[in-house]
């Protein structure tokens, strides 16, 4: 199952600050410039069955010493008990004392974050220790989402039940300091029978008294500090890397599942075996595979956690496990700097989702993820509503899924083409190289790209990264005539005109030239000008030219040129959902109630018809949930638009002219609706009122596909009809 969630990585530390100066001065500044080198020593009881945490923290710091006091955050239900402050022994001293320090806590309503404000002696070192212990409950229980894509992870800052312990850096479960990133060394203690996987190296793990307690080393600097826990089987092996290095490979999952821990150590391997050598060594210890209790999936620092339901689903694919896998790197060794766009997801994507298919070579997927980037981008982002790839932060919906991954994934691939493959993947390990354990941006990418290219890149970097939109091209007209060619023989002089509507992009675009006895592709360069022309010479009679068949450009495309699915419904702000069945307590109402359900704060209400009692709406997509009771009335209204794509059967249907027969099968089909420009018919039928059952639970899902078929509410093909090409016919000049 395919987690298209939120930032798949910890997310960044809340609200902090730093606070103001002695009379010297020195104003109030970042986090960086006054306070440094932060190291905790944390000590913790877990509490499944309270709900409750009881905790100490040891905080060093390095601070500047006209600082006068400092603020961390900590979630607003846990209480601190006491701050102390301690001086370190020198020699013949008593040892180290501990002094208390005076502190207020002040809660946000806006951000509902408790600040903790720590007043430091007026004479104070440049190396500060203090000690907070503090105790409390974090018990938000994780909620599904109103979204009708049910993939989506359930959201909660952060929970500890019977039901499973889930702590991040948004959870606010110790004092933390805005813009920092530190060290940590964390010891848990959990009831026994229960198993603590958390950021970083495991150094020690003991159990008595019927509690276990492990402790958890991080020596490179991290923005968060992320712990879970459950009733795990462990699984582990040893991974060894073509340079030499070992990690251990782990998985913790719950008993259901523990089964299949062999399949992902196995993916594991295979993923970790391709991209060392793309992005260098494996920046942690271990790599574990750890199950959640709720729908996520998170690559954390050394880990990814990952729900049930993704587990059971064999969650190993590219976009996947090998996602989470490349954020060890992107994202959880180099960081995204805090406050600027963020362009992890963006070069994640791209790394993992995307080129993943061209190092096995599957040249058909590495086309259908351009497309699906494509697509998102063109059905999700109006251009009224575009923003810049640079303003990207974090996914909320569709929209800043397309633009914040996919148009930045290809913003990528974009600059691949542009500075040669072998400047590009040298620059990538030594961005990664250069930035380990330090926060980036995109002016950091831009800076060692255009140094390994040798390539003042600002203009790229303008054009796609901060500035919004996409090109809206075309072909305007291509034509020939006959010249000599070498020798006196027969050849051809093609013209292509290009033109641009809109905004103006500098871009290569390629053009297939299709001939009398080969095909070609070609490359043209478009200027900052509506029109652009280039001529080739061919020694072939050219045919047609089509624009950029293999979907290597990023660009605007009409709502025609893209190929029909569910996801052309979806976005279609004029819709309607015909009843195309008779039993009121079929699976298909299910779907017409989850609609109403996630339109009730939305802009847009979807009308409901009948089949039976009305004409369809004139206007918008239609979605027609059809039962097999009015198959023939079904038939009808999807001849119009299908033609002889699709024909419905009493026990069972054929599509492409492929039959499938049976009680238990179902499918999903679209078609550009005859007639409606830019709108979409979608059909979810099944032989029988069982057989859509399980389809109508997750059938947002299939949104990418002009059909999908289903046996049993398992996918058993799936299919794209291309959408419209830009391609025209060359006419031939007379010869003078």
């Amino acid at each position: 199952m395919s987690i298209r969630k939120h930032p798949l990585r910890s997310c960044l530390i809340g609200l902090l600050s730093i606070s103001t100066m002695h009379a010297s001065g020195v104003s109030a500044s970042s986090a960086q410039e006054n306070l440094t080198n932060i190291h905790h020593t944390l000590s913790t009881e877990l509490i499944p069955a309270a709900h409750e945490l009881v905790a100490s923290d040891q905080i060093e710091l390095e601070v500047d010493p006209l600082v006068a006091s400092v603020t961390f955050t900590l979630a607003p239900t846990l209480h601190v008990e006491s701050i102390a402050m301690r001086t370190h022994s020198v020699s013949g001293g008593r040892g180290d004392q501990d002094e208390l320090v005076t502190f207020t806590s002040v809660y946000s309503s806006e951000t509902t974050l408790q600040h903790i404000v720590v007043s430091l002696p007026k004479k104070h070192g440049r190396r500060v220790t203090l000690v907070m212990s503090y105790r409390g409950q974090i018990n938000d229980p994780p909620r599904e989402p109103r979204h009708l894509r049910f993939v989506t992870p359930s959201e909660t800052a952060g929970y500890i039940g019977m039901e499973g312990v889930y702590l991040s850096g948004e959870s606010q479960w110790y004092p933390d300091v805005i813009g920092s990133f530190s060290t940590y060394r964390v010891t848990a203690q959990i009831p026994q029978g229960w198993t603590v996987v958390a950021s970083g190296r495991k150094e020690d793990e003991t159990t008595s008294a019927g509690k276990t307690s492990s402790t958890w080393i991080v020596q490179n600097q991290s923005e968060a500090f992320t712990l879970v826990a459950n009733k795990f089987v462990t699984t582990s092996r040893e991974w060894k890397s073509p340079t030499g290095q070992r990690v251990e490979l782990q998985t913790h999952f719950l008993p259901d599942n523990a089964a299949l821990a062999d399949e992902y150590l196995d993916a594991t391997a295979r993923y970790l075996d391709v991209y060392v050598r793309i992005l260098g060594n494996y920046p942690f210890d271990k790599f574990a595979v750890v199950e959640n209790f709720f729908a996520s999936g998170l690559g954390l620092p050394s880990f990814t956690l990952l729900g049930s339901g993704s587990i059971k689903r064999h969650y190993v694919q590219p976009y996947a496990l090998g996602h989470e896998i490349v954020h060890s790197w992107i994202g959880n060794s180099v960081f995204n700097r805090d406050n600027h766009g963020n362009w992890v997801e963006g070069m994640t994507t791209y790394l993992a989702n995307y080129y993943w298919h061209e190092v096995v070579q599957d040249v058909s997927q590495a086309f259908e993820q351009r497309r699906m980037m494509l697509d998102g981008y063109n059905l999700y982002v109006r251009p009224e509503t575009d923003y810049a790839v640079s303003r990207f932060l974090r996914k909320h919906d569709e929209k800043d899924n397309a633009i914040g991954y996919h148009k930045s994934a290809f913003v990528f691939h974009l600059l691949r083409r542009e500075i040669g493959d072998e400047p590009f993947w040298r620059g990538l390990k030594t961005f990664i190289s250069i930035y380990r354990n330090r926060p980036a941006d995109w002016r950091s990418i831009e800076e060692v790209f255009s140094r390994e290219s040798g390539q003042d890149l600002r203009w790229f970097f303008e054009q796609w990264v901060e500035q919004p939109g996409a090109p809206f091209v075309f072909l305007r007209d291509v034509r020939a005539r006959r010249v000599k060619g070498e020798g006196g023989r027969q050849a051809w002089r093609l013209m292509v005109q290009i033109e641009q509507a809109g905004k103006l992009f500098r871009m290569a675009i390629p053009i297939r030239i299709v001939m009398k006895e080969s095909t070609d592709i070609k490359s043209i360069m478009l200027s900052l000008s509506q029109t652009n022309v280039a001529e080739f010479l061919l020694l072939d009679q050219p045919l047609r030219v089509e624009l950029d068949p293999e979907l290597m450009t990023f660009r605007r495309l009409t709502r025609r040129q893209l190929p029909p699915m569910l996801n052309g419904y979806v976005t279609d702000p004029q819709k309607a959902v015909v009843l195309a069945f008779s039993d009121p307590a079929s699976p298909l109402q299910q779907i017409v109630s989850r609609i109403a359900d996630h339109e009730q704060t939305g802009p847009h209400k979807t009308t409901v018809v009948s089949l039976k009692d009305n004409s369809l709406p004139h206007d918008g997509s239609i979605l027609v949930l059809a039962g097999a009771d009015q198959r023939q009335s079904v038939q009808s209204v999807v001849q119009e638009s299908c033609g002889d794509r699709i024909a419905l059967g009493e026990r069972g249907f054929q599509i492409d002219g492929q039959a499938y027969d049976g009680p238990k099968m179902a499918m999903l089909f679209s078609c550009h609706r005859a007639d409606v420009p830019d709108s979409i018919i979608t059909v979810l039928y099944g032989v029988t009122s069982g057989a859509v059952e399980k389809v109508s639970r997750f059938l947002f899902y299939y949104g990418w596909h002009s059909y999908v078929i289903f046996q049993d509410g398992t996918v058993t093909k799936r299919e794209v009809w291309q959408g419209a090409s830009d391609v025209k016919e060359v006419r031939i000049d007379a010869t003078p």
